[in-house]
Parts: structure tokens; sequence; C-alpha cells
């Protein structure tokens, strides 16, 4: 059977601050792992969409980068759209996960009009939220990262927190939440990078995108204690 394993990340040239690029790095080296035969797929501005994904990541970036990426982004959203109700997994940090909601309120007082596959709002704040931060999933268990946003993310009744916080601010500093998800999209303010720390959580996006296209999808037995000993020093690590 052929195990090729496509992964999409969107807009890596605009939208890869903070080590969001180690996410993609880890879904492919823990792709080849679990057998497969993964293809990174980079996707920017002006670029043709691919035929065929398996799994599509996205990083953040500042709020230029954000405008950058608007009009293209609005662009594709139809495509997005089908592939997420399609059941295909994305994971978009930060800035991507802002612009996959319904619309983001910037500090110039320009709104930048989000594709609205995530049922959030985001506004800047007067706040910066930044340091690191751990919070509870019931799926995951615990979700160790590092924050660094100023927008202010509330969640609509579609979206369901990726976890609440046990330490740092998350979606907005106030509800105690932290991410969203929709089906089998995530999105979420944890770079740093998110998925060598949460092998669990990389594993998921993996396992969700195989079972979906190979149906037979066993996942392999991993040696993730490294992982875990960096998870509990990142745990005990100050704010």
């Amino acid at each position: 059977m052929d195990k090729t394993f496509r992964i999409l990340q969107l807009y890596p040239r605009d939208m890869n601050i903070y080590g969001d690029w180690g996410n993609v790095l880890t879904l492919m080296r823990r792709a080849e792992w679990h057998g497969l035969k993964p293809e990174i797929i980079n996707y920017n501005v002006g670029d043709p969409f691919p035929d065929e994904v398996d799994l599509i990541v996205g990083g953040g970036g500042q709020d230029s980068g954000q405008s950058k990426i608007h009009e293209d982004l609005l662009a594709i959203a139809p495509k997005l759209e089908q592939l997420a109700q399609s059941g295909i997994p994305m994971l978009m940090i930060c800035g991507l996960y802002q612009l996959f909601g319904h619309d983001f309120l910037m500090n110039n007082g320009q709104t930048l009009t989000g594709i609205g596959i995530l049922d959030v709002h985001t506004e800047a704040s007067n706040k910066r939220m930044v340091g690191n931060i751990v919070t509870r999933s019931d799926e995951f268990g615990e979700i160790v990262g590092y924050e660094n946003h100023s927008g202010a993310t509330t969640l609509g009744p579609d979206a369901t927190p990726l976890g609440t916080i046990i330490k740092g601010d998350g979606n907005n500093g106030d509800d105690g939440t932290e991410g969203a998800r929709y089906r089998n999209v995530i999105g979420t303010y944890l770079h740093g990078s998110l998925l060598p720390k949460n092998p669990a959580l990389a594993d998921w996006l993996i396992s969700q995108a195989a079972t979906r296209k190979f149906s037979d999808f066993v996942p392999q037995k991993i040696d993730d204690s490294l992982a875990q000993k960096a998870r509990a020093i990142a745990i005990k690590r100050p704010r």
C-alpha cells in the first residue's frame, strides 16, 4: 500500500514565528516512526492549492504577516472549509488561529475578516499575554507550551476549548480557556513549539489523518521518554 502522507504547511513565508516550524518537523518525524511516508507541501500566497492533502498546519505571525496573507486566505477559504467538514485534521497557531475565526479587530482599528471555520472572535487588547503556559485537556492531559499574543479571543457556542488554564492567560486572560476545537480543527495560542512537547497531541493529529486515509492505520509504540522529561522541565519553569 502507498503510505504517502501529505502534510500541508500554510504560509510558512509569513506565518512561522516562535518555533512554529517545529510542529511540522515533529509531525514529519513521528509520521515516519509510525510507518508512513510524509511529504511536506508548503503553500504561500499565490501558490496553487494542492489537490490532495491529509493534514494541515499553520503558524503564527505579526499583524503585518496576517495582513499579507489575508486576501489569499479568503480566496482559499471554500477549499479549507470543505476539507474541515470532511474531517481533515488541522492545527492553527496564534495568528492563523485568529484568522480561522470570524474576525480580528486589530490595534489600528482595521478588522480582518476571518474564514469562520472556528466559532471565535478576536480583538486586540492592551495586555501582552506572554510566557510559559500549561493547560488541562480531557483528551490530551496536560498541554504545555509558550504563548506570546495581545489578541484576546472569545469562543462562541460552536467552539469547544482545547483546554482549561493551569498556568498562563490562554484565550483572553479572563475566562480560563485556551484554544478552540471544531471537528478535527484545533486552534491555539501555544507556540514553543507545541508538538515536540506534546506527543499525544501530535499523534492524535496523525492518527486522525491516517485513519481517514488508510482506514487500517495502526500506530507504532514510540519512546517518548526524552519528550516527557522536557515536558516536566517546561511545566516547572516560571511564568
